[in-house]
């Protein structure tokens, strides 16, 4: 496919970060604009093609809320996902950023384990990936050196955790850089051990009544960095492990893109402990 080739540079460089996939156009102008976005920005990057604009394309766009300019104007966030297992988490922000709902840009994915289901997705969106198995590391600063090493040269901002289960140390210049969810309102239900279906055991053997998700902040302890963001759910008399983390699920659906908008936004403003939603324009950038 041709690189961007168009008469409305206004337009094209409006689109170079707007939401990903098709869009569809009027019947009135079908035979006068054709747009077509690629979602990834490695390795080609962004392709824009643009046929017998005429005019018709920005005044067009204008009108669809949905595709709005004033949408499209947070800049994509470069970030690495870590995935141990089935990676649903990764598979959700694929479809988001799809979608034009997430404003992220995966440029690279490392599982801990080499049979991990969920690197068929980051294979099947032509993103590089990386296995880093604890043990073929000497310590954990060398594994932790073989996590982010790679994420430092992919050019990434953040670190998104996603269903990654081995312990692996933050270095400084990525601290306040590196986020989680988990399944469960921290502090209860969480720490070493506590991950996946023992998670939602454990709530069910307490009778606690509420549960939920949390994205946090990860530092160099189980389960302890500062929280960003908490979904609630109700615990059912008849749920089970399943059940409940299937509900559970649902929420992180929504709370962990919901999270990293605000990162790329550069609204998430972190004090000691706490975390403040800014109401826009405030930017972090991890430190080289």
């Amino acid at each position: 496919m041709p690189h961007a080739v168009h008469r409305c540079s206004t337009a094209a460089e409006s689109f170079n970060t707007a939401q990903s996939g098709q869009l569809a156009v009027h019947d009135k102008f079908h035979d006068n604009c054709f747009l077509l976005f690629r979602t990834r920005f490695h390795p080609l990057g962004v392709i824009v093609a643009l046929k017998k604009l005429a005019g018709f394309v920005e005044p067009y766009c204008r009108s669809l809320s949905k595709y709005s300019l004033g949408s499209m104007k947070t800049d994509r966030i470069p970030i690495a996902v870590l995935i141990s297992g089935t990676g649903r988490t990764l598979q959700n922000f694929l479809r988001h950023i799809d979608s034009g709902r997430l404003q992220a840009d995966v440029r690279l994915v490392i599982s801990s384990h080499p049979d991990a289901a969920g690197l068929q997705f980051a294979h099947q969106a032509d993103i590089p990936t990386l296995v880093a198995q604890r043990r073929t590391f000497a310590s954990d600063e060398a594994f932790s050196e073989g996590v982010f090493d790679p994420c430092r040269r992919a050019g990434v901002q953040y670190v998104a955790m996603a269903g990654f289960i081995k312990f692996v140390p933050i270095p400084d210049d990525f601290a306040g850089h590196v986020v989680n969810i988990h399944p469960a309102l921290i502090p209860a239900f969480c720490g070493r051990g506590l991950y996946g279906r023992r998670v939602h055991e454990a709530v069910l053997q307490y009778g606690a009544r509420i549960s939920g998700c949390t994205v946090h902040f990860v530092d160099n302890q189980y389960d302890h960095g500062p929280i960003i963001l908490q979904r609630a759910v109700p615990v059912l008399d008849d749920d089970t492990p399943e059940t409940l983390a299937d509900r559970v699920f649902e929420a992180e659906l929504e709370a962990y893109p919901t999270v990293l908008n605000l990162l790329a936004a550069g609204r998430v403003v972190l004090d000691g402990r706490h975390v403040r939603i800014a109401d826009g324009g405030e930017t972090h950038s991890r430190s080289s």
